[in-house]
């Protein structure tokens, strides 16, 4: 997408395997959320950003993802225009992610 960065599946699974600290960050519904994650994904659901953009970390690589990719490349643009923020986009999102045959797990607890 246009001016903002993004990872394939395949090299971010790399990147967490190989113990980068990386936060996945996951901007879809409560909903979606709750059907499942990529393993350590944090909900923030893209309507929140504004309110917790100074929440997140300086010294880890940020890797935002949704479902398709199109809701995680505005945080990405936010994050960059409102925080100077060079997060990444998950290209395709947490659907392409498991198209590449990668596990999607159940969150440790349930969002409302």
């Amino acid at each position: 997408m246009f001016g903002v960065k993004e990872i394939d599946p395949v090299n971010l699974k790399k990147m967490l395997d190989s113990g980068e600290k990386v936060h996945l960050i996951d901007v879809r519904s409560a909903g979606e959320f709750n059907q499942g994650i990529i393993e350590g994904g944090e909900f923030l659901p893209l309507h929140t950003l504004p309110m917790r953009l100074n929440d997140l970390p300086k010294d880890e690589t940020i890797v935002f993802y949704c479902r398709t990719g199109a809701r995680s490349a505005q945080a990405c643009m936010y994050a960059k225009q409102h925080a100077d923020i060079d997060a990444l986009n998950l290209q395709g999102g947490i659907m392409r992610w498991y198209q590449a045959g990668f596990p999607i797990t159940r969150p440790e607890a349930a969002v409302a």
